[in-house]
């Protein structure tokens, strides 16, 4: 076969791809980020229905992330062993049903129990999508299909935030805005669940719907990749990818990131409802927009990081400025014109961070010990979904003032660049073979 022939069925058979896969998983996730973080529009009215304080609404939101943590590598094993479709249908069909039942939330216990079951139920989805998406997209194009794939954190804010906080005043048959809000919006990821089981597909062998000459040049591309990382990396089994330093570097760097996110995702409407005298339509409304810059920079970065084949100094650049937006905000919290602009600045590195960064950790992973490394990198990551809320809200009730926690994750924010570096030392056979941004 040609270049030009081999040129073109790469194009058509990405581009069949991109378009069967990317939209749908992307809307599994729009839905997927907004069931877990609409706590934070409902907490708009019912930390006063409930009696919550910060320090109570910031532990419950966070400990979502202790039950997502213990079970999200064994999920993802089992999504490698059972097959994408079939598990990620059983990880919505479940969250949708606890994510429905936060509407019983009668007071903190019953708060915390239901987001630890819920954060278990969801655990495995995103990095359970990642490790699908390295079945499908060679490295060279990874990085576009999980900006693309994670633009749907930013896009959910954006759209969900006046969505959310317009149902909080639908007060009806005896229930509050907060609860038709957490059962109305749990829905969709019920009936997505059984959709997935008839539109997913597990391997690109099995893709009936690419000719045949695509399926084998895809299967044998992916292939040709994972021999390529097996011999350059050596064959990682799941004990050592749990060990292996660089996964547990990669997991700290990745910490530091999803605290800027949910940072965002759990205290946003809050603090920008201290900005001034605004109803929740309005604050959904501002917190839209902030997300709206976040999408653009999102889709802008990862692709100019995929044309210039860059991870490091797109990753590097993107969290600095994250840093320098919350430490502005930080600064500035009693001028909300200029708090604002940090947030912005602050929600543009964060979101254009997170795709960037999952472009890294897949060039020396392959088979079960990508599961096993993707998913812990996840939870560890994502433990920062626990700390970070109850450090905040302990910090807002102390201090009476967001600027402490603010001024804390700006800083890690600003270790994430720093560590990047050590990691790539770590990794600089593979690593430095890409250009500086």
């Amino acid at each position: 076969m040609s270049k030009i022939q081999d040129g073109s069925l790469e194009a058509s058979t990405m581009k069949a791809v991109l378009w069967r896969l990317i939209p749908f998983v992307m809307l599994l996730y729009f839905i997927a980020y907004l069931d877990r973080v609409n706590i934070g529009f409902a907490a708009l009215t019912m930390n006063a229905d409930l009696g919550f304080s910060a320090t109570v609404y910031g532990l419950g939101a966070g400990i979502f992330f202790i039950g997502y943590a213990l079970f999200e590598v064994p999920s993802n094993i089992f999504l490698h062993k059972l097959g994408a479709r079939v598990w990620i249908a059983r990880i919505m069909i479940t969250w949708g049903l606890l994510s429905g039942a936060m509407a019983l939330v009668s007071g903190p216990i019953s708060f915390y129990v239901i987001r630890f079951f819920l954060g278990a139920a969801e655990a495995g989805f995103f990095p359970g999508i990642i490790l699908y998406l390295t079945y499908w997209f060679p490295a060279k194009t990874r990085g576009k299909a999980v900006g693309l794939f994670m633009v749907s954190i930013p896009l959910s804010a954006m759209i969900g935030a006046p969505i959310s906080s317009a149902l909080l005043g639908l007060d009806w048959h005896g229930l509050k805005g907060w609860q038709w809000m957490f059962m109305l919006e749990a829905i969709p990821a019920v009936l997505l669940g059984i959709v997935t089981l008839f539109t997913l597909t597990d391997r690109p062998e099995q893709a009936k719907w690419l000719r045949a000459d695509q399926r084998e040049w895809l299967a044998a591309k992916m292939e040709s990749e994972r021999g390529a990382i097996a011999s350059t990396h050596g064959e990682k089994s799941l004990k050592t990818a749990l060990f292996d330093r660089k996964v547990l570097g990669f997991a700290f760097i990745y910490f530091c990131v999803v605290l800027g996110s949910y940072t965002l995702g759990f205290w946003l409407p809050q603090m920008i409802k201290t900005f001034g005298d605004m109803s929740n339509l309005q604050i959904g409304l501002a917190t839209a927009g902030v997300n709206m810059f976040g999408v653009v920079a999102m889709i802008y970065w990862t692709r100019r990081s995929d044309a210039r084949q860059e991870r490091l100094g797109h990753f590097a650049a993107a969290v600095i400025l994250a840093a320098i937006g919350f430490g502005l905000c930080a600064a500035t919290l009693s001028t909300p014109a200029v708090a604002i602009v940090g947030l912005t600045l602050a929600g543009m590195g964060v979101f254009s961070a997170l795709p960037t960064f999952w472009a890294l950790p897949t060039t020396f992973l392959t088979g079960v010990a990508a599961a096993a490394g993707i998913a812990l990198i996840n939870s560890i990551g994502n433990l920062a979904g626990y700390l970070g809320p109850f450090v905040m809200g302990y910090l807002k009730d102390m201090t009476g003032s967001y600027a402490a926690g603010l001024v804390i994750v700006s800083a890690l924010l600003a270790c994430a660049a720093l560590s990047l570096l050590l990691v790539a030392r770590m990794r600089a056979p593979a690593l430095s073979t890409h250009r500086s941004a």
